[in-house]
């Protein structure tokens, strides 16, 4: 009975491992799909942070660089293109401590996003996403500002990626 038993979860598993997973979040048909490419995302917030453009632009081209199969042109009528612009970069207090002063400050970004879809029309999109981090407000924006724009535009970039190429 034991070796029956063992014997039908060892067929389970190699039937479960014959199934396809892919674990970059990619869905595309790369017989369809050869190439991608990027406009500039200049910033249109009332506050600019000017390393924010190169730093946002990097991530979106290394994650579809390393998430992809698909070829990086400088051609606006390639396969799939990003376009748009960064639209907000605001810092807003959070919480107020006893002596009426803010303790905690929350920096937010967002992003405007068209995503065309030259193979299939029917998938362009056009996305608006943000993202924050709060830190203490007893830190100066300047020490703190390259670490929480790394962050934020990861996690914008995930964004992007799950709602366009990962067809979320």
């Amino acid at each position: 009975m034991a070796r029956k038993l063992l014997i039908s979860l060892m067929v389970m598993l190699i039937a479960q491992a014959c199934i396809s997973y892919k674990f970059n979040g990619a869905a595309l048909d790369y017989n369809k799909y050869k190439t991608v490419s990027f406009a500039q995302f200049p910033i249109r917030a009332a506050l600019v942070y000017p390393p924010l453009q190169q730093v946002f632009q990097n991530k979106l081209q290394d994650v579809v660089d390393q998430q992809t199969r698909l070829t990086q042109v400088d051609n606006p009528n390639s396969d799939l293109r990003f376009e748009g612009e960064i639209t907000t970069y605001n810092l807003s207090p959070q919480a107020v401590g006893d002596n009426a002063y803010a303790t905690r400050t929350r920096l937010t970004i967002g992003v405007r996003v068209k995503y065309i879809d030259n193979v299939n029309s029917a998938l362009s999109n056009d996305i608006n996403v943000s993202a924050y981090r709060d830190f203490d407000s007893n830190q100066l924006l300047i020490d703190v500002q390259d670490q929480l724009c790394e962050e934020i535009s990861t996690e914008l970039v995930d964004l992007i990626f799950n709602q366009t190429l990962g067809n979320w």
